[in-house]
């Protein structure tokens, strides 16, 4: 007979719930996570049968024991999961058991797991992106040091760690008070020492990503450079799992949220539940198309903004182009295809103008 099983995992244990087709439920199992003691209790299992398992904190490799066991490992989204089952009661065995339940009725929703690779490669990437989340935290600390002392010129807009700057910058740092002065030094030092990393990871992940064509197409779109492109290769996987263009865009956040009721809609903010990393790439995309929107008039992406700024303000225009790059970017790795810019309708003329 058929089994199901929910888990509900922990930091230092998991506790197993398995549930038969007539919905027969087992005694829970705690299994400590000890390597030979999960896998000898996994491995009991009859192979094939599906695991439930919540995508929450260490599911990697808990998935990957899984698998290793011939089971098949099925990720839950935890909000949508919590969701469906409402209030009550909340304990280890129940959790498991709600899991398993779900697994059995065919409701359980699910996440996409990306393979063991995938996950590795995305790692490195999100290193990348956390080192430089850490140097711009350090650098405006540098930066608000001296301005807190009056020292920056106020027609002063260089990149103060940059060219040029960077002798600005040590000028400013030479007239702070001593104790300051060695504290926003040795700041500095950090993000030079962040900056060499940051570079040898993005020459590392070249290297890994330059096979890619689809990382390669990606880069056709606008405001999309190497880094851009595959971050946001990576961390959309396989564009089969997307039916199509506009689900890849709420995936990545870009969707306003919808409110209709009594004949009235209501358009909100997008939905914080998606894919943070995807997000930023998009709409760090989109700025940089906004930035430089002088230089590039014609382009598609360029009008949107402009059309929709006037409407609606920056925000919700910039929004809206990284929307339009996120369904593009659906378009180009489902087509394996390069950017091409939406083309304007053509104008109908009525066979009255003909003559």
């Amino acid at each position: 007979m058929e089994q199901y099983i929910g888990c509900d995992a922990h930091r230092r244990y998991s506790v197993f719930v398995s549930m038969d087709e007539k919905g027969n439920i087992s005694k829970p199992v705690r299994v400590e996570h000890e390597r030979r003691e999960i896998r000898g209790f996994l491995r009991r299992l009859p192979p094939g049968t599906p695991v439930a398992v919540e995508a929450t904190g260490s599911w990697y490799w808990l998935v990957d024991e899984i698998e290793a066991a011939g089971l098949e490992p099925r990720l839950a989204q935890p909000f949508a999961a919590r969701r469906m089952l409402g209030g009550g009661a909340k304990t280890d065995a129940i959790d498991a058991r709600a899991l398993a339940t779900l697994l059995r009725n065919g409701t359980l929703p699910e996440s996409w797991i990306p393979s063991s690779e995938l996950r590795d490669l995305r790692n490195l990437m999100r290193t990348r992106l956390g080192m430089r989340e850490y140097q711009s935290g350090i650098k405006n600390r540098v930066v608000a040091a001296v301005n807190r002392y009056g020292l920056r010129e106020p027609d002063d807009d260089h990149d103060l760690f940059r060219g040029k700057g960077r002798v600005r910058l040590a000028v400013y740092l030479g007239q702070l008070p001593p104790h300051t002065r060695e504290g926003a030094i040795r700041e500095w030092a950090l993000v030079d020492e962040l900056e060499h990393q940051i570079d040898g990871l993005e020459v590392r992940l070249k290297e890994l990503l330059r096979p890619s064509s689809g990382a390669q197409r990606l880069k056709t779109l606008p405001g999309v450079g190497e880094i851009l492109g595959a971050t946001i290769y990576l961390e959309i996987g396989a564009i089969t799992r997307f039916p199509c263009a506009q689900h890849l865009a709420s995936y990545a956040g870009l969707v306003p949220v919808v409110h209709s009721s009594g004949g009235k809609t209501f358009h909100g903010p997008s939905s914080k539940r998606s894919n943070h990393y995807l997000r930023w790439a998009f709409v760090e995309a989109a700025n940089a198309i906004v930035c430089h929107r002088k230089k590039h008039p014609d382009w598609h992406a360029t009008r949107l903004y402009e059309r929709l700024r006037a409407a609606k303000g920056h925000q919700k225009a910039a929004v809206a182009v990284a929307r339009h790059l996120a369904e593009s970017a659906w378009w180009i790795l489902a087509k394996g295809q390069s950017y091409r810019a939406p083309q304007p309708a053509a104008r109908v003329v009525s066979s009255s103008s003909n003559g």
